[in-house]
């Protein structure tokens, strides 16, 4: 079971060192598994992390696998073996609930009211249950198995991130009718979907739309019915929870729990779903045999589009811990997330800090399995299985982040090329890692990113300008 969560910094949880907030369950899994301090996404935003653990391939070698909007065609190409392939050959159910976001069809027009396909299924899941995007865009709908649901046909949706479609409110338009006000220059202004602007237009569908509320009790419903449908036999649930992306509106049990704002609520929402997985593992008898990764997509982010007191109500929180940056930022907060491992009975409880990246997960597991990659498949992916069974201390020698900029780290060395971006995103408040001079890091020493080395290393800054430049190049010619 993979448990992926939505801009969960390094430092949201307890057991990776928040003072404000306390994760219980979470804390459990890691005290019970591997707790790993270096463990990465390959990006600092959704779609290209997700991209990049279900490929094995880095995003940025690809176009088109920037933060898509709701209506986008799917990315993921056809053909090529998917971390769910792997475990359909080898005889696993593979299910996904939750969080898509990687685009649905072969064009971005389509119709809402039929099947949509290519999509989760052609790429290697048995069962889906899904959003299309995100949560703060549209269309604001549940789709099983390639179909929204609950939709009557008399009341079809429309769909447009270009111009208005139908006569619905806008954020923009009517203010006055929106439970949670959006933040200005965020583009959550569209249609009004449960008293929350959202990003693009939408027009029919009404008895389809979810509330903000229910979506997490339904994913998690959702998660459990799958496991329990296929107790009998191995599977895969790939759980992508929506938590703590915006717009934050937590269950009614959770609002104000935290002491932290809507984002605080959503962290203990998102802890307590984790804790209701492993009961209903325990109950169906499936505890012991049951491998669990937690970890998330990006790194996090406070301010994101609408005035829920994430920001105000922060309390001397830290989300993203010790580290620089966060979700956008080529710093180590917008990769570096929690990472965890565990399986009864398999995985001795440890802390590693051995440089781990989800993209990792479909090589190794396709030497767990027995299951080879073709040659073309993966092509940035390492068998690291032995690491996240805690069997070595060794992990990659060289990662790539993706942020604002492109960055590689070997050996504790970390390098920033030059991009000539805003050092600063404004609009959430967040260092990017852009400069238009190289930046050298030695993550050993300065794991805040707080002193830039380049000028007294130049030596280093041209080895690793030139190893990535190789890498970039490799990736060209495949």
């Amino acid at each position: 079971m993979i448990i992926y969560v939505d801009d969960l910094g390094y430092g949201d949880l307890s057991c990776y060192g928040a003072t404000q907030i306390e994760t219980p369950h979470l804390d459990q899994l890691a005290k019970e598994g591997i707790r790993f301090t270096n463990g990465h996404s390959t990006s600092a935003t959704c779609t290209p992390s997700r991209y990049g653990l279900l490929t094995g391939e880095y995003p940025w070698r690809k176009e088109g696998t920037g933060v898509l909007p709701g209506d986008a065609a799917l990315i993921i190409p056809e053909g090529i073996s998917t971390l769910p392939v792997l475990f359909q050959r080898a005889g696993y159910r593979t299910g996904v609930v939750g969080k898509w976001h990687l685009g649905l069809g072969k064009t971005v027009e389509k119709d809402w009211n039929k099947e949509i396909s290519p999509g989760p299924k052609e790429r290697g899941f048995d069962y889906s249950f899904i959003f299309p995007a995100t949560a703060d865009r549209v269309p604001t709908v549940f789709m099983e198995n390639g179909r929204v649901l609950g939709l009557d046909p008399s009341d079809p949706i429309l769909v447009d991130y270009e111009k208005k479609v139908g006569t619905e409110p806008t954020g923009e338009e009517n203010p006055e009718l929106l439970k949670m006000k959006a933040t200005a220059n965020h583009g959550h202004n569209n249609t009004i979907v449960n008293g929350i602007g959202r990003i693009g237009y939408m027009s029919g569908g009404t008895k389809a739309r979810w509330t903000d509320e229910e979506v997490p009790l339904t994913f998690l419903q959702k998660a459990k019915d799958f496991m329990g449908a296929e107790r009998d036999r191995p599977f895969l649930l790939f759980y992508s929870l929506t938590e703590p992306h915006v717009p934050r509106m937590p269950s009614t049990y959770f609002k104000g729990k935290s002491g932290l704002g809507y984002r605080g609520d959503v962290i203990l929402q998102m802890d307590w779903a984790v804790g209701e997985i492993r009961k209903e593992l325990e109950h169906l008898g499936l505890s012991k045999n049951t491998l669990i990764i937690f970890t998330s997509d990006n790194g996090p982010v406070v301010n994101d589009g609408y005035q829920d007191e994430a920001v105000v109500r922060q309390n001397g929180h830290l989300p993203s811990g010790p580290f620089r940056g966060g979700k956008y930022s080529a710093f180590e907060g917008g990769t570096r997330v929690p990472f965890i491992v565990a399986w009864p009975g398999k995985v001795k409880p440890a802390v590693s800090d051995a440089l781990v990246s989800q993209i990792d997960l479909i090589s190794s597991f396709s030497s767990f399995l027995g299951q080879p990659l073709a040659a073309a498949d993966a092509p940035d992916s390492q068998n690291l299985l032995p690491t996240f069974l805690g069997k070595s201390d060794k992990g990659r020698q060289v990662l790539v982040q993706q942020g604002g900029a492109l960055a590689l780290v070997k050996d504790n060395w970390k390098y920033i090329e030059p991009n000539k971006g805003v050092a600063l995103n404004k609009l959430t408040n967040t260092e990017t890692g852009n400069s238009d001079v190289p930046q050298l890091y030695d993550l050993g020493t300065d794991k805040g990113e707080t002193r830039n080395l380049a000028p007294e290393y130049p030596q280093k800054v041209k080895e690793m300008a030139q190893l990535l430049q190789q890498l970039k190049v490799a990736g060209r010619s495949r």
